[in-house]
């Protein structure tokens, strides 16, 4: 079993950037698929990223080009760093992970969840 805890949200004007972190808890983080979702109000969870366990790494379309997930296994701690955010990026995104898994961009293939973080871009 896995714990997640998401850091890094906040406020940000449109155009600016931030790194949000995902520390997971337990000795078996290499073993997993993480994945990065985001929920905004009245709208359902939507796939933002994805990274294997080797490092290939998947997108959705409205962050490619924009996003970039990446993990450190040393430290049990997956990334996302987000560059010229739009405030339709604005949502509490979520960490996941999939034991042994593919990257899959279906919330449902992950086990774990993090609470979320909330990102917020104005306008």
């Amino acid at each position: 079993q896995v714990q997640l805890v998401e850091s890094g949200g906040g406020l940000v004007q449109a155009g600016g950037s931030l790194r949000l972190s995902c520390a997971a808890s337990g000795r078996v983080f290499s073993s997993y698929a993480m994945g990065w979702f985001r929920q905004a109000p009245g709208k359902e969870r939507e796939f933002v990223a994805a990274i294997r366990r080797s490092g290939s790494t998947y997108y959705g379309d409205s962050v490619k080009g924009r996003f970039t997930i990446s993990r450190d296994n040393a430290k049990n701690t997956v990334f996302l760093q987000m560059n010229d955010l739009k405030p339709e990026d604005t949502a509490v995104y979520y960490c996941a992970a999939e034991l042994y898994g593919s990257g899959s961009s279906a919330s449902y293939e992950y086990e774990y969840w993090g609470q979320g973080t909330q990102v917020t871009v104005s306008s």
